[in-house]
């Protein structure tokens, strides 16, 4: 396999990864529920004690607006990710370079927030993997002729 889609099949995999995730948030009705234990942690109370509160009873409406304009956010980013990725496209070593940059902004900041904010999600995990295969891009990018 060339060293070109050894960068681009990683990235292209980050990219479709966002656009999923950002798929689920937008049509899972309660979106705050995938990760339920780390967010319920992190408020100190469980949604329904949340959600018992009658000045609260507005509160899902206004999570599931929020979750569904992240979500939307993410696929948007998965998009450009994935379709800056492809190898037709990537014809500069400076795009693949700025392409690197961005998502790794992208997926180290958010493993380290998550580590600080929510460590018990499972998105931790997902962070790692997403991770891995950006560093396979990197060591593929210094290879690219």
């Amino acid at each position: 396999m060339n060293k070109k889609l050894l960068f681009s099949i990683p990235m292209i995999v980050i990219g479709l990864t966002m656009i999923v995730l950002g798929a689920r948030w937008m049509v899972v009705d309660e979106p705050w529920m995938l990760d339920k234990i780390a967010n319920e942690e992190r408020l100190e109370m469980t949604f329904d004690e949340l959600f018992k509160a009658d000045i609260n009873k507005t509160l899902p409406d206004y999570l599931r607006q929020i979750y569904r304009f992240f979500g939307l956010w993410v696929i948007i980013i998965g998009l450009f990710i994935t379709l800056f990725s492809i190898p037709k496209i990537i014809t500069n070593k400076n795009i693949e370079l700025i392409l690197l940059f961005c998502v790794g902004v992208t997926i180290y900041s958010g493993l380290f927030l998550a580590y600080i904010l929510i460590p018990s999600s499972p998105f931790i995990y997902l962070g790692w993997i997403l991770l891995i295969l950006h560093l396979v891009s990197a060591v593929n990018y210094k290879n690219i002729k």
